[in-house]
This record gives structure tokens, sequence and C-alpha cells, in this order.
């Protein structure tokens, strides 16, 4: 009886959907974080009688059963979420379609949205770190402040300056890094709110281009962009074609059942 088979496949494919919501939820104030949706296809048919409509004869429409239900994407919303302002120095918020680069500890180039770096003592003074210690990067490689900063200032285009004790001046050591993806849903997120290029993103845009419209905000940070009242929908909506699903299972459980016991 394919009723079974179809409605096995609604339903572990729906256990997918009601995992993906509850990482979306568990997520609500990560910051940085991205929210994902799962997007469903039909699967192979059986054709049972072909249409040949010819000359008013004929079948003007095929027969067809179909075989369930499979999953065809997880597709990320790289939406910009709400950003909150902290003043912190050091946190950072990307008003538009530009990512961080980060260099984590195997030199891998990673990307992310979430702007509350911290700093690092090193030889070379003061470095521009992630919460885990990994290198945010400028054009020039990592971003060093030096050994004697008393104020650090960036614009909106990421132009970072510094101000050393003592002095009035402010000077400018680099501009941060920022770049997009052709097709940022592209992405594969590798934990720690940290992204990394595949084939399908395509290969990083360095700097802002003609007509981006992207600004850095220093002393804010992006909250994750999950809306909690669309993921309750969500999660209601596919707990209710779960029960249905299994009402399917049951359902054709009984018309076995009827056939069985009719030599009876």
């Amino acid at each position: 009886m394919k009723a079974m088979w179809s409605a096995a496949s609604g339903m572990k494919n729906l256990q997918l959907k009601i995992d993906t919501i509850s990482n979306n939820l568990a997520n609500v104030n990560t910051i940085g974080f991205k929210n994902q949706r799962v997007e469903f296809k039909d699967i192979m048919y059986e054709r049972l009688f072909t249409s040949d409509k010819l000359e008013d004869e004929g079948r003007p429409v095929p027969i067809e059963i179909g075989h369930g239900v499979m999953v065809s994407a997880t597709l990320r919303s790289f939406a910009t979420g709400n950003l909150q302002q902290t003043e912190g120095k050091f946190d950072f918020a990307i008003n538009g379609d530009h990512f961080f680069k980060i260099i984590d500890p195997m030199g891998n180039e990673r990307y992310t949205k979430d702007g509350s770096f911290k700093i690092a003592a090193t030889e070379e003074g003061a470095q521009l770190v992630t919460s885990d210690g990994y290198y945010v990067q400028g054009t020039d490689g990592n971003i060093v402040l030096g050994p004697d900063v008393s104020e650090f200032a960036v614009d909106s285009e990421g132009m970072m300056t510094v101000k050393l004790n003592g002095e009035e001046e402010y000077q400018e050591i680099g501009q941060m890094s920022l770049v997009k993806f052709i097709n940022a849903a592209g992405l594969e997120a590798v934990g720690k709110n940290l992204f990394k290029e595949t084939v399908a993103s395509g290969i990083p845009i360095e700097g802002l281009q003609d007509g981006d419209t992207t600004e850095v905000w220093q002393g804010f940070v992006e909250n994750s962009n999950v809306q909690i009242v669309d993921e309750m929908i969500n999660l209601i909506t596919a707990e209710r074609a779960y029960e249905i699903n299994s009402k399917s299972i049951q359902t054709a459980d009984r018309m076995l059942e009827i056939a069985n016991n009719l030599k009876r």
C-alpha cells in the first residue's frame, strides 16, 4: 500500500523541518545568526496510464500516483537582523550584504556577521580577534592596533584609525576586510557563527564596490534575524502536518486490517 510509504516520507521530512525550526529558535539570541527554512519537492511518480489525446479520442490527462516527499534544500536567509547599540568600541555591525573576514587557527578563511570582537595581547601589540581568538582580517592581514593605543575608531566604510597615548591626532592603520558573495545562500555554516566559501557561493568579492550601500556601524551588533512569531506558526503547521501524515498511516493500516478479515 503506497499510502503508508508516502505518509512515512512526509513524517520523516517534516521531522527535519521541526529540527530546523528548533535550531532557529535556539539561536534567537545568537549575534549574527541567520535563520533557515526547509524546502520540499515531490518525488517519483508511478504512471498507470499516459495521456494520449488524439483527434478527440483517448485520455486527455495521465493517471499518476506519487510516492511522497523529499527535502530539496535548507535555505538560509541573510536578511539583516536588528542592529542593537552596545556602545562597545570593539563591537561592529554590518548594515548590508557584506561579511567580516576571519582566519581560523588552521589558516583557513572564514566569514561572519558576528562583529562582537575582542582584543588579544600579542608581541606585535593589541590585535582584533573573535571571541574564540581567531584573527579579524584587514585588507593587509591581521588587524594590529599597536602597543600603546588609547582610542580606536572605524568609519562607515571600515577605515580604522587609532590615537596613541600622549598624542592628539588619529592615524590610519588600515581598512577592515569586507567581502560579499554572488550567492550567499550557498555558503556552508561551520559553527561558531562562521561560514566558509563553496563552489555554490562563488568566490568572495573583496571591498565595497560602486553602488554598494553597506555600512559598518561601530558600537552596534547585529542580532539574529529569527522572527519568533513566524517560527512558532511554522512549528504549529509542521506539527499538524506531521499529525495528519500519522493519521494517513493509521487509515491505511485499518484498510489492510479490513482486507485481511474479509474471509473470516
